[in-house]
């Protein structure tokens, strides 16, 4: 998907304890959130032991406010308190992006 660039990337890398509980359908209802915010653009996601998650925005205000989402930030507090081991936030500004597609 080609984007306006500058955009911004919300890298969330994480590891997760042994809680299970909820975590699933949290991350679910988060996601499906997301993409209803004013200034989101796309999501990714991977999980092998250590879980990385990118959000796209086209600013930093609305990184802001997604952060400051009311259910977004009772995702973050129950994440802190049973889900998450550790974890770190990374926003990046993306000025170029390159692709390839085996044809």
């Amino acid at each position: 998907m080609e984007r306006k660039k500058p955009y911004y990337a919300v890298i969330f890398t994480s590891t997760r304890t042994s809680e299970v509980e909820g975590y699933a359908q949290m991350a679910d209802k988060m996601e499906a959130l997301a993409r209803t915010q004013p200034g989101f653009l796309d999501f990714e996601s991977a999980r092998e032991g250590l879980g990385i998650s990118i959000s796209y925005w086209d600013s930093l205000e609305a990184i802001a406010q997604w952060k400051n989402n009311a259910e977004h930030l009772l995702a973050q507090h129950n994440g802190k308190k049973m889900w998450y081991s550790w974890y770190k936030i990374r926003i990046c500004r993306v000025e170029r992006e390159y692709e390839f597609i085996k044809p």
